[in-house]
């Protein structure tokens, strides 16, 4: 994946709760002059998804937490703003038979606000409003983001 970015400075491997067993990807995170680039591959998402677009976020927590990723945490927001301003509010990553892949790049963050947070794929799509997370849903897939 980092042949276009060069090497990245963190990463998260992301696994599916139980209901989602299949769920797997990687989010990769560089650091670039104007912010962190940020590069999702994601594998088995739900097929039976309305929309096909998956609520994508970072969390404050430092640990996933067990099979409902429970200590995940809120998402990352340490100026206090209101949804969908958080620091860790993301763009949705759209499915294509199961799959997506996205590269975004932020200046909501730096690479140590995040080392050691949390990468969550919701269940339902963000919708942009709703207080305090998006109505995202359930939390289907979680990583751990890592300094490499």
């Amino acid at each position: 994946m980092y042949k276009i970015f060069g090497a990245p400075g963190a990463a998260a491997h992301i696994s599916g709760n139980p209901a989602f067993p299949d769920l797997r990807g990687k989010a990769l995170f560089y650091v670039r002059p104007t912010g962190v680039l940020m590069e999702f591959e994601v594998s088995g998402l739900p097929a039976d998804s309305e929309t096909g677009f998956f609520a994508l976020h970072i969390h404050a927590g430092e640990d996933c937490g067990g099979e409902s990723f429970s200590d995940t945490g809120p998402h990352l927001n340490p100026t206090g703003t209101q949804h969908p301003l958080h620091a860790g509010d993301l763009p949705p990553l759209l499915s294509a038979g199961g799959r997506a892949y996205m590269a975004v790049l932020s200046n909501r963050f730096t690479l140590p606000e995040i080392l050691e947070k949390t990468v969550v794929i919701h269940a339902l799509p963000d919708d942009f409003r709703t207080q305090p997370a998006g109505g995202a849903g359930e939390k289907i897939g979680c990583g751990v983001i890592k300094k490499m």
